[in-house]
Protein backbone atom coordinates (compact mmCIF):
# COMPACT_ATOMS: atom_id res chain seq x y z
CA UNK A 1 0.00 0.00 0.00
CA UNK A 2 0.97 3.57 -0.43
CA UNK A 3 1.07 5.49 2.54
CA UNK A 4 1.22 8.83 1.81
CA UNK A 5 1.89 11.50 4.24
CA UNK A 6 0.32 14.57 4.07
CA UNK A 7 1.68 17.53 2.55
CA UNK A 8 2.10 19.71 6.31
CA UNK A 9 4.02 16.77 7.19
CA UNK A 10 6.09 16.38 4.29
CA UNK A 11 6.83 20.30 4.32
CA UNK A 12 8.45 19.56 8.33
CA UNK A 13 12.19 19.70 8.70
CA UNK A 14 13.59 16.84 11.10
CA UNK A 15 12.56 17.78 14.79
CA UNK A 16 15.83 19.27 15.64
CA UNK A 17 16.34 17.24 18.88
CA UNK A 18 14.78 13.89 17.49
CA UNK A 19 17.96 14.51 15.13
CA UNK A 20 20.03 15.17 18.38
CA UNK A 21 18.93 12.14 19.82
CA UNK A 22 19.50 9.99 16.98
CA UNK A 23 23.64 11.28 16.43
CA UNK A 24 24.34 10.84 20.78
CA UNK A 25 22.40 7.28 20.13
CA UNK A 26 24.76 6.48 17.50
CA UNK A 27 28.24 7.57 19.46
CA UNK A 28 26.90 5.87 22.71
CA UNK A 29 26.98 2.73 20.36
CA UNK A 30 30.54 3.22 19.49
CA UNK A 31 31.27 2.98 23.49
CA UNK A 32 31.84 6.92 23.32
CA UNK A 33 31.57 8.45 27.01
CA UNK A 34 28.58 11.23 26.10
CA UNK A 35 28.40 14.69 27.71
CA UNK A 36 25.21 15.50 26.62
CA UNK A 37 24.61 19.57 26.52
CA UNK A 38 22.14 19.34 23.57
CA UNK A 39 18.67 19.03 24.53
CA UNK A 40 17.48 21.27 27.58
CA UNK A 41 16.31 18.96 29.90
CA UNK A 42 17.08 19.82 33.65
CA UNK A 43 19.14 16.18 35.29
CA UNK A 44 18.21 17.73 38.80
CA UNK A 45 15.04 16.09 40.23
CA UNK A 46 12.24 16.94 41.12
CA UNK A 47 11.89 18.72 44.43
CA UNK A 48 10.77 15.95 46.85
CA UNK A 49 7.84 17.84 48.43
CA UNK A 50 5.93 17.94 44.79
CA UNK A 51 6.68 14.34 44.72
CA UNK A 52 5.19 13.11 47.94
CA UNK A 53 2.47 15.60 47.20
CA UNK A 54 1.62 13.53 43.52
CA UNK A 55 2.03 9.90 45.55
CA UNK A 56 -0.43 10.97 47.76
CA UNK A 57 -3.23 12.56 45.13
CA UNK A 58 -2.48 9.37 42.64
CA UNK A 59 -4.06 6.90 45.34
CA UNK A 60 -7.24 9.63 44.87
CA UNK A 61 -9.60 7.59 42.94
CA UNK A 62 -11.31 10.55 41.97
CA UNK A 63 -8.77 11.43 40.03
CA UNK A 64 -8.91 8.01 37.60
CA UNK A 65 -11.44 9.50 35.72
CA UNK A 66 -11.99 12.02 32.91
CA UNK A 67 -10.51 15.51 34.03
CA UNK A 68 -11.50 18.61 32.39
CA UNK A 69 -9.60 19.94 29.86
CA UNK A 70 -9.56 23.80 31.12
CA UNK A 71 -8.06 21.84 34.30
CA UNK A 72 -8.97 22.09 37.81
CA UNK A 73 -10.81 25.26 39.19
CA UNK A 74 -7.91 24.95 42.14
CA UNK A 75 -4.98 24.23 40.00
CA UNK A 76 -6.07 27.29 38.36
CA UNK A 77 -6.58 29.41 41.50
CA UNK A 78 -2.98 28.47 42.21
CA UNK A 79 -1.83 29.77 38.70
CA UNK A 80 -3.55 32.82 39.19
CA UNK A 81 -1.91 33.01 42.47
CA UNK A 82 1.57 32.75 41.91
CA UNK A 83 1.58 35.00 39.20
CA UNK A 84 -0.12 38.14 41.55
CA UNK A 85 2.99 37.25 44.12
CA UNK A 86 5.51 36.59 41.08
CA UNK A 87 4.23 39.44 38.73
CA UNK A 88 1.73 41.31 40.80
CA UNK A 89 -1.19 40.49 38.15
CA UNK A 90 -4.68 40.24 38.92
CA UNK A 91 -6.10 37.23 37.04
CA UNK A 92 -9.52 35.78 36.93
CA UNK A 93 -9.12 31.61 37.58
CA UNK A 94 -12.26 30.79 35.62
CA UNK A 95 -11.60 33.47 32.62
CA UNK A 96 -8.36 34.41 32.22
CA UNK A 97 -6.46 30.96 32.99
CA UNK A 98 -6.49 27.39 31.32
CA UNK A 99 -4.09 24.78 32.43
CA UNK A 100 -2.30 22.92 29.77
CA UNK A 101 -0.33 19.68 28.68
CA UNK A 102 3.27 21.18 29.35
CA UNK A 103 3.75 24.65 27.55
CA UNK A 104 4.58 22.87 24.33
CA UNK A 105 0.61 21.70 23.70
CA UNK A 106 -0.98 24.78 24.33
CA UNK A 107 1.81 26.92 22.41
CA UNK A 108 0.73 23.78 19.09
CA UNK A 109 -2.98 24.01 19.63
CA UNK A 110 -3.24 27.89 20.43
CA UNK A 111 -3.08 28.57 16.43
CA UNK A 112 -6.23 26.07 15.60
CA UNK A 113 -8.31 28.85 17.13
CA UNK A 114 -7.02 31.83 15.36
CA UNK A 115 -5.30 30.64 11.96
CA UNK A 116 -6.93 30.23 8.95
CA UNK A 117 -5.17 29.06 5.44
CA UNK A 118 -3.32 32.52 4.40
CA UNK A 119 -3.35 34.12 7.59
CA UNK A 120 0.42 35.19 8.50
CA UNK A 121 2.05 34.54 12.03
CA UNK A 122 5.10 36.35 12.98
CA UNK A 123 7.58 33.95 14.84
CA UNK A 124 10.83 34.63 16.03
CA UNK A 125 13.74 32.98 14.29
CA UNK A 126 16.54 31.33 15.64
CA UNK A 127 13.08 30.27 17.95
CA UNK A 128 11.68 27.54 19.69
CA UNK A 129 10.23 24.94 16.46
CA UNK A 130 6.77 24.61 17.93
CA UNK A 131 5.98 27.95 16.94
CA UNK A 132 6.35 27.91 13.23
CA UNK A 133 5.21 24.11 13.95
CA UNK A 134 1.78 24.65 14.94
CA UNK A 135 1.51 27.29 12.05
CA UNK A 136 2.18 24.87 9.36
CA UNK A 137 -0.48 22.20 10.38
CA UNK A 138 -3.25 25.27 10.20
CA UNK A 139 -2.59 25.93 6.76
CA UNK A 140 -0.92 29.39 8.17
CA UNK A 141 2.34 30.71 6.54
CA UNK A 142 5.05 31.90 8.79
CA UNK A 143 7.32 34.91 8.73
CA UNK A 144 10.10 35.17 10.37
CA UNK A 145 11.31 37.57 12.68
CA UNK A 146 15.28 37.28 12.96
CA UNK A 147 16.76 37.98 16.19
CA UNK A 148 20.62 39.40 15.69
CA UNK A 149 23.60 39.82 17.97
CA UNK A 150 23.41 43.52 16.38
CA UNK A 151 19.97 44.01 17.62
CA UNK A 152 20.12 42.17 21.05
CA UNK A 153 18.28 39.55 19.88
CA UNK A 154 14.88 41.37 19.09
CA UNK A 155 12.70 41.46 16.38
CA UNK A 156 12.68 44.34 14.89
CA UNK A 157 9.25 45.35 14.80
CA UNK A 158 9.85 48.53 12.25
CA UNK A 159 10.96 46.39 9.47
CA UNK A 160 8.19 44.06 8.65
CA UNK A 161 6.52 44.71 5.57
CA UNK A 162 3.26 46.58 5.39
CA UNK A 163 1.67 43.59 3.54
CA UNK A 164 2.54 40.94 5.81
CA UNK A 165 1.38 43.10 9.15
CA UNK A 166 -2.63 43.15 6.98
CA UNK A 167 -2.30 39.16 7.37
CA UNK A 168 -0.60 38.81 10.59
CA UNK A 169 -3.18 37.36 13.57
CA UNK A 170 -0.46 36.08 15.87
CA UNK A 171 3.15 37.35 16.86
CA UNK A 172 5.22 34.72 19.04
CA UNK A 173 7.63 36.32 21.83
CA UNK A 174 10.41 34.36 24.49
CA UNK A 175 12.11 36.15 26.71
CA UNK A 176 14.13 34.95 28.87
CA UNK A 177 14.86 33.64 25.17
CA UNK A 178 15.58 29.78 24.19
CA UNK A 179 17.94 29.59 22.61
CA UNK A 180 20.43 32.66 22.78
CA UNK A 181 19.88 33.89 26.17
CA UNK A 182 18.65 36.92 25.59
CA UNK A 183 16.48 39.24 28.16
CA UNK A 184 13.74 41.89 27.24
CA UNK A 185 15.11 45.48 28.22
CA UNK A 186 12.15 47.55 29.96
CA UNK A 187 11.13 49.59 26.96
CA UNK A 188 10.63 46.74 24.99
CA UNK A 189 7.08 45.27 25.76
CA UNK A 190 5.67 48.85 25.62
CA UNK A 191 6.27 49.16 22.38
CA UNK A 192 5.48 45.43 21.49
CA UNK A 193 2.17 46.80 23.20
CA UNK A 194 1.72 49.90 20.70
CA UNK A 195 2.37 47.47 17.94
CA UNK A 196 -0.05 44.81 18.51
CA UNK A 197 -2.95 47.60 19.20
CA UNK A 198 -2.06 49.27 15.87
CA UNK A 199 -1.87 46.10 13.48
CA UNK A 200 -4.58 43.84 15.04
CA UNK A 201 -2.25 41.25 16.20
CA UNK A 202 -2.81 38.72 19.45
CA UNK A 203 0.71 38.56 21.34
CA UNK A 204 1.69 35.09 22.62
CA UNK A 205 4.67 35.36 25.20
CA UNK A 206 5.87 32.27 26.10
CA UNK A 207 7.46 32.42 29.25
CA UNK A 208 8.95 29.53 29.72
CA UNK A 209 11.90 30.43 31.37
CA UNK A 210 11.05 33.42 33.76
CA UNK A 211 12.08 32.29 36.89
CA UNK A 212 15.71 30.83 35.39
CA UNK A 213 17.56 34.09 36.25
CA UNK A 214 20.99 34.66 37.77
CA UNK A 215 23.07 37.53 39.15
CA UNK A 216 19.67 39.22 40.49
CA UNK A 217 17.63 39.92 37.83
CA UNK A 218 14.11 38.62 37.76
CA UNK A 219 12.34 38.55 34.79
CA UNK A 220 9.36 40.69 33.93
CA UNK A 221 5.95 39.38 32.81
CA UNK A 222 4.79 40.37 29.44
CA UNK A 223 1.18 41.07 30.55
CA UNK A 224 3.12 43.16 34.15
CA UNK A 225 2.94 46.25 30.83
CA UNK A 226 -0.11 48.55 30.85
CA UNK A 227 -2.66 47.24 28.10
CA UNK A 228 -0.97 43.88 27.49
CA UNK A 229 -4.19 42.08 29.19
CA UNK A 230 -5.89 43.46 26.27
CA UNK A 231 -3.59 42.55 23.39
CA UNK A 232 -2.28 38.92 24.60
CA UNK A 233 -1.56 36.11 26.75
CA UNK A 234 1.61 34.40 28.19
CA UNK A 235 2.65 30.65 28.48
CA UNK A 236 4.36 29.56 31.62
CA UNK A 237 5.39 26.16 32.45
CA UNK A 238 6.62 24.03 35.52
CA UNK A 239 9.16 21.61 33.37
CA UNK A 240 12.57 23.90 33.95
CA UNK A 241 10.81 26.07 37.27
CA UNK A 242 10.52 22.95 39.19
CA UNK A 243 12.41 20.32 37.10
CA UNK A 244 8.99 18.56 36.01
CA UNK A 245 9.58 17.58 32.12
CA UNK A 246 8.24 14.83 32.33
CA UNK A 247 5.41 15.59 34.16
CA UNK A 248 4.09 17.63 31.45
CA UNK A 249 1.88 20.47 33.44
CA UNK A 250 1.69 24.24 32.36
CA UNK A 251 -0.71 27.43 32.27
CA UNK A 252 -1.82 29.80 30.10
CA UNK A 253 -2.84 33.13 31.08
CA UNK A 254 -4.55 36.57 30.18
CA UNK A 255 -6.76 37.73 27.78
CA UNK A 256 -9.95 36.21 28.30
CA UNK A 257 -11.44 35.77 24.51
CA UNK A 258 -8.39 34.31 23.80
CA UNK A 259 -8.13 31.87 26.58
CA UNK A 260 -11.62 31.07 26.21
CA UNK A 261 -10.67 30.38 22.48
CA UNK A 262 -7.94 28.16 23.48
CA UNK A 263 -9.94 26.26 25.85
CA UNK A 264 -12.34 25.58 23.00
CA UNK A 265 -9.97 24.13 20.61
CA UNK A 266 -8.36 21.86 23.59
CA UNK A 267 -11.88 20.44 24.90
CA UNK A 268 -12.34 19.25 21.32
CA UNK A 269 -8.61 17.98 20.48
CA UNK A 270 -7.20 16.90 24.82
CA UNK A 271 -8.75 15.75 27.59
CA UNK A 272 -6.89 17.39 29.93
CA UNK A 273 -3.69 16.95 32.44
CA UNK A 274 -4.22 14.17 34.95
CA UNK A 275 -5.54 15.88 37.92
CA UNK A 276 -2.76 14.33 40.27
CA UNK A 277 -0.34 15.80 38.39
CA UNK A 278 -2.11 18.98 38.82
CA UNK A 279 -2.27 18.66 42.58
CA UNK A 280 1.45 18.23 42.84
CA UNK A 281 1.67 21.36 40.38
CA UNK A 282 -0.34 23.36 43.37
CA UNK A 283 2.49 22.30 45.86
CA UNK A 284 5.14 23.94 43.45
CA UNK A 285 3.46 27.13 43.36
CA UNK A 286 2.06 27.86 46.58
CA UNK A 287 5.20 26.59 48.44
CA UNK A 288 8.09 28.98 49.64
CA UNK A 289 9.67 28.71 45.73
CA UNK A 290 13.40 28.32 48.08
CA UNK A 291 13.74 25.23 45.40
CA UNK A 292 13.88 27.88 42.59
CA UNK A 293 16.67 29.61 44.62
CA UNK A 294 18.46 26.24 45.29
CA UNK A 295 18.16 25.68 41.66
CA UNK A 296 19.54 29.19 40.55
CA UNK A 297 21.88 28.74 42.67
CA UNK A 298 23.26 25.36 40.81
CA UNK A 299 22.74 26.78 37.46
CA UNK A 300 24.88 29.86 38.36
CA UNK A 301 28.00 27.26 39.52
CA UNK A 302 27.20 25.43 36.14
CA UNK A 303 27.64 28.54 34.38
CA UNK A 304 29.94 30.54 35.49
CA UNK A 305 32.20 26.95 35.21
CA UNK A 306 31.66 26.42 31.20
CA UNK A 307 31.69 30.21 30.73
CA UNK A 308 35.48 30.63 32.09
CA UNK A 309 36.37 27.55 30.85
CA UNK A 310 35.44 28.35 27.30
CA UNK A 311 37.01 31.95 27.45
CA UNK A 312 40.08 30.70 28.30
CA UNK A 313 40.24 28.35 24.92
CA UNK A 314 39.24 30.99 23.16
CA UNK A 315 35.58 31.22 22.42
CA UNK A 316 33.89 34.40 23.18
CA UNK A 317 31.12 33.15 25.42
CA UNK A 318 28.91 35.48 27.12
CA UNK A 319 27.22 34.83 30.49
CA UNK A 320 23.91 34.46 30.45
CA UNK A 321 21.69 36.53 33.01
CA UNK A 322 18.98 33.91 32.45
CA UNK A 323 17.87 30.50 31.06
CA UNK A 324 20.26 27.91 31.05
CA UNK A 325 21.77 28.08 28.16
CA UNK A 326 25.19 29.36 26.53
CA UNK A 327 24.81 30.85 23.05
CA UNK A 328 27.92 31.35 21.92
CA UNK A 329 29.89 32.05 18.28
CA UNK A 330 31.50 29.20 16.66
CA UNK A 331 35.28 29.67 16.39
CA UNK A 332 36.44 31.34 12.92
CA UNK A 333 36.41 28.83 9.80
CA UNK A 334 33.40 26.52 10.79
CA UNK A 335 30.01 26.56 10.84
CA UNK A 336 27.17 25.56 13.30
CA UNK A 337 27.32 22.27 12.10
CA UNK A 338 30.49 21.28 11.18
CA UNK A 339 31.81 22.76 14.58
CA UNK A 340 29.15 20.81 16.45
CA UNK A 341 30.08 17.38 14.82
CA UNK A 342 33.48 17.99 15.63
CA UNK A 343 32.68 18.41 19.37
CA UNK A 344 30.47 15.08 19.08
CA UNK A 345 32.96 12.86 17.39
CA UNK A 346 36.33 13.96 18.67
CA UNK A 347 35.27 15.21 21.86
CA UNK A 348 32.21 13.50 22.77
CA UNK A 349 30.15 16.44 23.71
CA UNK A 350 26.47 16.84 22.23
CA UNK A 351 26.15 20.83 21.44
CA UNK A 352 22.98 22.07 19.54
CA UNK A 353 24.19 23.62 15.97
CA UNK A 354 22.44 27.20 16.06
CA UNK A 355 21.08 27.37 12.42
CA UNK A 356 19.17 24.33 13.83
CA UNK A 357 17.03 26.99 15.47
CA UNK A 358 17.19 29.00 12.23
CA UNK A 359 18.99 30.35 9.54
CA UNK A 360 20.02 33.24 11.59
CA UNK A 361 21.56 30.92 14.33
CA UNK A 362 24.40 30.08 11.81
CA UNK A 363 27.35 31.05 13.22
CA UNK A 364 26.39 30.47 16.85
CA UNK A 365 26.21 27.01 18.91
CA UNK A 366 23.96 26.51 22.06
CA UNK A 367 25.39 24.45 25.11
CA UNK A 368 22.86 23.75 27.94
CA UNK A 369 23.62 23.92 31.37
CA UNK A 370 22.52 20.01 32.55
CA UNK A 371 25.33 18.08 33.74
CA UNK A 372 26.71 18.96 37.17
CA UNK A 373 30.28 20.81 38.08
CA UNK A 374 32.37 17.91 37.65
CA UNK A 375 31.18 16.76 33.88
CA UNK A 376 31.08 20.62 32.90
CA UNK A 377 34.95 20.95 33.72
CA UNK A 378 35.23 18.01 32.10
CA UNK A 379 33.44 19.48 28.93
CA UNK A 380 36.26 22.26 28.80
CA UNK A 381 38.95 19.74 29.22
CA UNK A 382 37.86 18.21 26.34
CA UNK A 383 37.02 21.13 24.45
CA UNK A 384 40.93 22.71 25.45
CA UNK A 385 42.55 18.98 23.69
CA UNK A 386 40.69 18.77 20.65
CA UNK A 387 40.78 23.04 20.05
Amino acid sequence: MNFKKTERLQKLPPYLFVELDRKKAEAVSRGVDVIDLGIGDPDIPTPKFIVDRMVKAVQNPSYHRYPSSEGMLSFRQAAAEWCSRRFGLSLDPASEVVASIGSKEAIAHLPLAFVDPGDVVLVPTPGYPVYHIGTLFCGGETFYMPLTADNDFLPDLDSIPADILKRARLMWLNYPNNPTAAIAPDWFFPKVVEFAREHDIIICHDAAYSEMTYDGYKAPSFLETPGAMDVGIEFHSLSKTYNMTGWRIGFTVGNREVIAALKQAKSNVDSGQFEAVQEAAMAALSSDQSCIAEMQHIYTERRDTLVKGLREIGLDAPSPSATFYVWCPVPSGYTSADFCSRVLEEAGIVTTPGNGFGDPGEGYFRMALTVPVERMQEVVERMRKIL
